[in-house]
Formats: structure tokens, sequence, C-alpha cells
């Protein structure tokens, strides 16, 4: 007689817990990229209004920021996540985040932003895509696609909510007005959220399509699991070919996104390029939605491939386009892309590694690519300001999402790995 007991599911016993803890994700997306991705391009223009400090000061610090906030994921994130749990490390990030954002709006000289940025690198690195990864990845596996680009596309929400509330309460009270309310609406939305659903997930719990694949069906790890070598991970084939083409393509998609407002308005005028950003967006949570039902009745890198493909026709089309339908068109095309970028990483980590090890490798994929995206903008400025147009620089971003979608899908069209099966983690 079988004493073990049932699993639990959406079926059985109501809403299933996962989906509480994806909505959980999704509000600390909106407020981790809202005020930690986002809100950068704002407050370097509030505290070059304030305190009269040059654009390329305010930059070289926003640069430290992510190179900060990608040591942290690289070092320990995953490994604290863990050791802690997702409800510690993540109280612990969303207070750091919030002292930072306060000291910001007191600042009087330049070391003081650093500073600032310092503590607000912590959380944004405890919020971030490898941070919604890890939360919601214990709770499903079948439709693990599905959960995490609901939760990501708070990521998304938190551009088109949180900036434009945190821009509009900086002009109309005050950048430190503004800064106290961003941070006691976050601290009194996301504490109670934490502590309330992100619980460890009990052993009786379960996703319905996961009911039917007991742990003695989940394909057996290498030798040693327990065992994590970080140099191993780094130089094995399967992690380069993930973590090379994504930090290629949020380079330039970060480059693009930093831009796009200085390469529109030109041509189709402040307002109209306004537009446009609010529709790249729009076409992220799209795109993100998609692929959240398709990515797990498919291969991840062959979904990866083409979800680069699309960014490339965008850009295509933005590099030669002159009239204002050409350029709302390579927006949406890029933008159809873009959201994936952060929720495909984490998806082909667990297609392909031990699930002993996802916190970890999942950590170091996103921590590469945001040493790598946090120069995108200087040197999509660099190429603007030698050539005199942003055409090089669209040409080059166009390069580096060609390049990640070979690399990406090259394990695949070679048969560098086996198909017959998807690793469980």
């Amino acid at each position: 007689m079988d004493n073990r007991p049932a699993l639990q599911s959406s079926g059985e016993s109501g809403l299933y817990h996962g989906w509480l803890v994806v909505a959980a994700a999704f509000v600390v997306a909106l407020f981790g990229f809202g005020l930690g991705f986002y809100g950068p391009g704002i407050y370097l223009v509030a505290l070059k209004a304030r305190h009269g400090w040059s654009v390329a000061e305010l930059s070289s610090v926003i640069t430290t920021y992510y190179v900060l906030g990608a040591s942290f994921l690289f070092f320990r994130v995953g490994s604290l996540f863990e050791l802690y749990g997702a409800r510690r490390v993540l109280i612990v990030g969303i207070v750091a985040m919030s002292i930072g954002l306060v000291l910001l709006s007191c600042v009087a000289r330049l070391w003081q932003v650093y500073a600032a940025f310092a503590l607000m690198s912590m959380g944004w690195a405890t919020m971030s895509g490898a941070a919604i990864n890890i939360i919601v990845a214990p709770w499903f596996e079948r439709r693990r696609g599905l959960a995490v680009s609901w939760a990501l596309n708070g990521a998304s929400a938190g551009g088109v909510i949180i900036a434009p509330t945190l821009t509009f309460l900086t002009t109309r009270y005050g950048f430190g007005m503004a800064v106290c309310a961003s941070v006691g609406s976050m601290l009194a939305i996301l504490i109670p959220v934490v502590i309330v659903v992100l619980r460890p997930r009990r052993g009786d719990e379960c996703d319905v399509p996961d009911s039917n694949i007991a742990e003695a069906h989940v394909p057996p790890s290498p030798a040693d699991p327990a065992q994590f070598r970080l140099a191993s991970v780094l130089c094995s084939s399967r992690f380069i070919s993930i973590s090379v083409p994504f930090a290629l393509g949020l380079t330039a998609q970060v480059g693009f996104f930093t831009h796009q407002m200085a390469f529109l308005s030109p041509t189709i005028g402040t307002v109209a390029a306004g537009w446009a950003v609010s529709l790249t967006t729009f076409a992220a949570v799209v795109g993100r939605i998609i692929v959240g039902f398709i990515a797990d009745q498919f291969d991840r890198r062959i979904i990866s491939s083409l979800n680069f493909i699309v960014q490339v026709l965008g850009m295509a089309v933005l590099a030669v386009a002159t009239t204002t339908t050409l350029l709302y068109l390579g927006c949406a095309l890029f933008g159809v892309g873009a959201g994936n970028l952060t929720s495909l990483p984490g998806l082909l980590v667990q297609q392909e590694f031990p699930k002993q090890h996802f916190a970890r490798i999942v950590s170091l994929v996103v921590a590469i690519n945001q040493f790598s995206f946090a120069f995108g903008p200087a040197l999509l400025g660099q190429v603007e300001a030698a050539g005199g147009s942003y055409r090089l620089g669209l040409l080059l971003c166009l390069f580096a999402e060609s390049v990640a979608a070979i690399i990406v899908a090259a394990p695949v069209i070679l048969g560098g790995r086996q198909r017959s099966s998807v690793r469980a983690i």
C-alpha cells in the first residue's frame, strides 16, 4: 500500500501555491526593474539638474552600478538563495535598494552617489532576472517556461508603470519626494508579499502537469551532482553557448534602448518617439507571453535563435527606415524579442544543467550578461559620436544579434547534445 501523501495541484485543493509565487515574483520584478533598471536613467537626469554633474560623470556611476550588481550575481547571489532561501535574501535586497535610493536623494558630493548606487546594486542583484528565475523554478517543471515568462512580465510593467510615475512625481514634487514615495510603496507592498507568499515548496505540492512525473522518472544527474566546480561550468560548451549569445544580445538591446529616444526624435519628433518606446515595451510583453506558451513545447535553443532573428529583422528595418511607419515597425519587431532575453537564459539552464546547480548557474549567466550590457550604452554612444549618426551602431547591433542566433542554435544544428529528452531540474 502506498502511504505517500497525494501531490497537491490546483485541481485538487484550490489554487496551486506556485501561481501565487509567480504573482509575487511579478511584483518583485515590477519594483526591481522599475527602480533598479529603468530608474537609473531618471536618476541621472535629476542629479544632473540638481548638482550640475556632467552626463559623462553620472554615466560612469551607472556603469559601476551594473558592474557591481553583476559581481554580486557572479560570486554570491545564487549560493545565498540556496543557503538562506528567497524570503530572507529578498528582504535584505529590498532594504538595501531602499536605503540606497534614500541616500541618493540626499547626496551632495559625487563619491556619495557611488556609495548610494553601491548599496542599490545589492538590491538590484537580488531582484533582477536571475532572482525571478530562482524564485519561480522550484515550483514548476513542465510549465516553467510559462510561469517564468508571466513573472518576468513584471519587468516590462516596471517600465510602463514605475518609471513614468517616478518621472511624474519628480517633475511635480521634486526628486526627494518622488524617491521617498517610491521607496515607501515598495516597502509597504513587497515586504508583506515576500513574507507571506515566498515560503519553501512542500513535498506534497505539485503543479498539475507535473503530477505524473515523480522523482523516480527524473533523469539522473551526472556523477557527483552535489559537487559544483566553477571552472568546469564556465569552460563547458553548454554554458558558453548560453552565456555568450545572450551577453551579445543584451549588450545590443540595452545600448539601443538607452539611445532609442535620441535616435528616433530627430526624425519623428519627441512625442512620436515616446509612443515608439511605449510600443516597444508593449511588444516585449506580447513576445514574452507568446514564448511562454511555446517554450515548454519545443527546443528552447531553436526558440532562442528565432527570437534573436526577429530582433535582427527589427534592427534591419530601423537601420534603413526613413518613414514613421517603418520606424514603428522596426521598434515593434525588436520589442517582440526584447523581453525574452531575460527569461530564455534560465529556461535553457533548466533544460541543460542539473537541478542541484540551477540557482548558481543561472546567476552566473545573468552576471555575465550584466557585465556585458553595462558597456552597451557607452559603446553605442561612442560609435554615434565618431560617425555622426546611429546607422553604424544599429548595424553593429544587428551583427551582434546575428552572431547570437548562430551560437545559441549551434549545438542543435551540429547535433552536439542529446535531443531525445529534456532534463528536468
